[in-house]
């Protein structure tokens, strides 16, 4: 009970000191705790950790009662408790300290602090290109109707809220499998935000340009119409011809090659990069030119 009490001995005189004696250090101090604990819920929230850190201050509130009224057997048993939870808490939640580790890991901070996040960032962003453009190829040489939209500054939590939420990594064996015909959720669009499959079988609302093509058929309409709303890029494979198709800003670009995907796909995915009005060569053609 001693630890905790001088614990809490600190913390009272750090706010004592703070507003008695203002220092910018306490401040600092005060404001760096705020934003280490919150981050700390933030992540632990909807997981087994949360209904942890609800035992842990309940145990420190008993530990603190007991002390107080000096029920002296209750308090040496939480006393033990408490010297033995630390190490409780490290072998009953490792997968979850191990992602919060990972998480920090991965942060901005943690990427301008170690050079080798960035390295592993791009090693990442190149796998996950390389998996989209495997499985548009896939689709197309099959056949297979496939809509990806591809989340940019403007968040589609709306689109993603009508849909089935997948929250896993890219790959093209997901993708492909995601859209195979007669499965639960190959009708509709798929969601990727921050290098992540999110959502699947999320519902778009249709463009009303009566300027598109009538060959053009709900996924192709389907596809513009969100980018006519949003800065997002969507990304079309027809079930008809197997063509890719690219839709941004409210304009379609056909047929889209394994070179015209990469230079896209590249361009997405590399944070505060503004996507350049590249010309697809040697075969992207404008949709308005094929009208």
């Amino acid at each position: 009970m001693l630890q905790i009490q001088a614990i809490l001995n600190h913390l009272g005189n750090l706010f004592t000191n703070l507003f008695v004696h203002p220092d910018w250090r306490n401040i600092l101090d005060i404001a760096l705790l705020t934003v280490l604990i919150y981050n700390l819920l933030k992540l632990v929230s909807y997981t087994r950790a949360s209904s942890l850190f609800k035992g842990i201050v309940f145990i420190l509130a008993m530990a603190l009662i007991s002390d107080a009224l000096e029920m002296n057997a209750v308090s040496w048993v939480l006393q033990q408790i408490i010297s033995v939870g630390v190490v409780v808490v490290v072998i009953v939640f490792q997968p979850e300290l191990r992602r919060v580790l990972e998480q920090l890991g991965r942060s901005k901070l943690a990427r301008q602090l170690f050079g080798s996040q960035k390295r592993q960032r791009n090693t990442q962003m190149e796998q996950h290109v390389s998996e989209i453009i495997k499985a548009l190829n896939d689709m197309s040489r099959k056949k297979i109707g496939a809509l990806i939209v591809i989340e940019r500054s403007t968040k589609l939590g709306d689109v993603i809220e009508s849909g089935t939420v997948v929250d896993a990594e890219i790959s093209s064996q997901l993708i492909e499998n995601i859209f195979e015909p007669n499965t639960p959720l190959h009708d509709g669009a798929m969601i990727i935000r921050d290098e992540r499959i999110t959502a699947a079988a999320c519902i778009l609302q249709l463009s009303d340009d009566y300027s598109i093509s009538r060959e053009l058929g709900t996924r192709h309409r389907a596809a513009i119409g969100i980018t006519e709303t949003t800065d997002a890029v969507s990304l079309i494979v027809s079930e008809e011809t197997g063509i890719i198709s690219m839709a941004r800003e409210g304009k379609l670009t056909r047929y889209l090659d394994t070179k015209s995907l990469n230079i896209l796909l590249h361009e997405l995915f590399t944070p505060d990069r503004t996507l350049s009005s590249w010309i697809l060569q040697p075969s992207g053609k404008e949709q308005k030119d094929e009208a």
